[in-house]
């Protein structure tokens, strides 16, 4: 394979570049830990939220650029987190990253993805990035970071090339637990911080495509008594536990490589006439499990203001997105209903069957970053849970 002639850094302060697989490079200063990263590399144009952003499992494989050009202002604490460790690999931002000024800050942006082994560069021109990923649609690439400043650029291309990219990637089990476990912690109080359910009305089982803290805060916040599962597990496994309704989470990857262990257990879920509720990866596994389609997007949605129309309502809804695959409406049975669809691009946003008793959203209701409109989704599926309908 021929490559093209590699550029040679444009100042003596250049830490970091940027590689893609077009040939492409962006020079700039290394944020965090020290080597290279690859993966697919993504734009999402929330204006906070950094660091849920960047522990969110479901970028396992990614490289998020933030259009938003101060990223790293309100710093970094353990509240923040959406898993036990950033999923990303790796971050891309326009300004340097200054000093924390919040009053919630534990530690700043840079020496926290240094402590994460997260890899990031700053001083990258994210318009002319984001214009490109719109136009050309997700490249892959690769991040050095590399204090000396020296950079063996082909190689670099070479690895962006030879990464095979997100389509028929399964990740689910790279993020999912190992083992069961219950969860009882509620949501974030200014007045008091986390709370903790003491008196659960009904036992929801969530399978862990790549789970976030915040939905099962929302679950457990609603009533419910949570036990998160492995994805991997068996239709005998969660039945075992005898829940009252199945949560299918939100999670990584391509879900049609997922489908291939998870979809027959979701299928038995179906028929069970337990309550189901999925959110993201858990809305295309059963978009799938519904006789429809997944398909790769051209960049997807990643932000946190994505318009949804609800077509029963009417009601318009500002939303947290964050996928790159979305669910065909071609061969969905004839008993699903779609219910919402993006106002961005008309893909479709969520589905239900059996009179409400299976239903699934595309976007992230529960924000961590994003818009709260949603939130009234955990409270309906476990009202569902509670009546058994």
């Amino acid at each position: 394979m021929e490559y093209p002639k590699m550029p040679t850094p444009p100042r003596d302060d250049i830490t970091a570049a940027l590689v893609l697989a077009d040939g492409s490079v962006y020079w700039g200063a290394g944020i965090g830990a020290v080597g290279n990263a690859v993966g697919e590399v993504c734009f999402n144009t929330a204006m906070t939220g950094y660091q849920e952003i960047l522990t969110d499992p479901s970028y396992a494989g990614q490289i998020i650029t933030f259009t938003c050009p101060h990223i790293g202002n309100v710093g970094t604490n353990a509240d923040d987190m959406e898993s036990a460790r950033p999923a990303a690999r790796g971050f891309i931002v326009r300004e340097p990253v200054s000093a924390p000024s919040n009053w919630r800050a534990e530690q700043g942006l840079c020496d926290w993805a240094k402590a994460q082994g997260l890899i990031g560069i700053s001083g990258v021109d994210t318009r002319r990035l984001t214009r490109q990923i719109r136009r050309e649609g997700a490249p892959n690439g690769v991040i050095a970071h590399a204090p000396d400043g020296r950079f063996d650029l082909p190689a670099l291309l070479a690895q962006a090339r030879d990464w095979p990219g997100l389509q028929g990637m399964e990740l689910a089990r790279s993020v999912t637990t190992g083992q069961a476990y219950e969860w009882t912690q509620t949501l974030w109080r200014i007045d008091g911080g986390y709370g903790d359910m003491r008196a659960p009305t009904r036992h929801v089982v969530a399978m862990d495509f790549g789970i976030k803290y915040n939905i099962l805060r929302n679950l457990a916040n609603a009533g419910a008594r949570v036990t998160v599962v492995p994805a991997t597990s068996s239709f005998e496994d969660i039945m075992a536990l005898a829940p009252d309704g199945v949560f299918l989470s939100n999670g990584p990857g391509d879900p049609a490589a997922t489908a291939s262990y998870a979809l027959p257990v979701v299928r038995k879920l179906l028929e069970s006439g337990l309550p189901v509720f999925g959110i993201c990866l858990g809305h295309q596994m059963l978009g799938l499990a519904m006789g429809g389609k997944t398909v790769k997007m051209h960049q997807g949605h990643r932000g946190a203001n994505h318009p949804v129309k609800n077509l029963d309502t009417g009601r318009v809804a500002i939303t947290s997105m964050n996928h790159g695959f979305a669910v065909d409406r071609s061969g969905l049975a004839e008993d699903v209903r779609i219910t919402q669809l993006s106002l961005f691009d008309g893909t479709v946003c969520a589905l239900e069957m059996d009179g409400g008793r299976v239903f699934s959203v595309q976007q992230h209701p529960e924000a961590s970053p994003g818009p709260q409109d949603n939130f009234d989704l955990f409270e309906t599926f476990v009202a569902g849970a509670s009546s058994g309908a």
